[in-house]
């Protein structure tokens, strides 16, 4: 038998983290899943599916991601029962959540909360910051502040930069100096 459930859509609200009476972390969280055809009048619909995740993945899941993040949920999809306070059979349907992944980068995700006036950077998840837009800036973020000052001292010189054009706009290349 299989049961894999593989869903990538955007969290319709902050995740719910609780602890259950043992200490083990639990979340529950709704993805909306847009649907790939349109309807009638042109618009595209959306699913809205419910799903839980455990333990450690639970925590992290709370700390990284909020109402609206991008995400890629994989699991299996189960089905509960319990009895109402009146009396009543309620049958619950979710995905239980084996893996995730962030599809969009701390400041996209902070761009967008901005824009929809919902800026609360409280998913910091214990005071880890994402990398600027321009991951590649020549900085080490591993590294000591002196080390770092020296690497971008080095990066702005144009002689460290076998690419840089010095005021040109081209590059001049022949076909012998091209390797094939």
């Amino acid at each position: 038998m299989i049961n894999r459930v593989v869903l990538i859509g955007r969290l319709t609200r902050d995740v719910e983290l609780r602890y259950t009476q043992s200490g083990t972390a639990v979340g529950t969280f709704s993805l909306a899943v847009n649907r790939q055809f349109t309807n009638q009048a042109g618009e595209r619909e959306a699913d809205f599916i419910n799903a839980v995740i455990w333990r450690k993945s639970a925590e992290n899941f709370a700390n990284f991601t909020g109402k609206g993040a991008l995400v890629a949920i994989e699991g299996r999809l189960q089905t509960r029962n319990y009895e109402n306070n009146q009396g009543q059979r309620v049958y619950v349907t979710e995905v239980v959540v084996d893996n995730f992944s962030l599809l969009e980068s701390r400041s996209e995700s902070d761009k967008r909360r901005a824009q929809n006036g919902t800026s609360d950077s409280s998913h910091n998840g214990g005071g880890f910051s994402a990398p600027s837009d321009n991951a590649f800036s020549g900085v080490d973020p591993f590294a000591s502040a002196s080390q770092n000052s020296n690497t971008q001292s080095t990066a702005t010189n144009e002689a460290a930069n076998p690419f840089a054009t010095s005021g040109k706009t081209e590059i001049d290349i022949s076909d012998d100096d091209l390797p094939f």
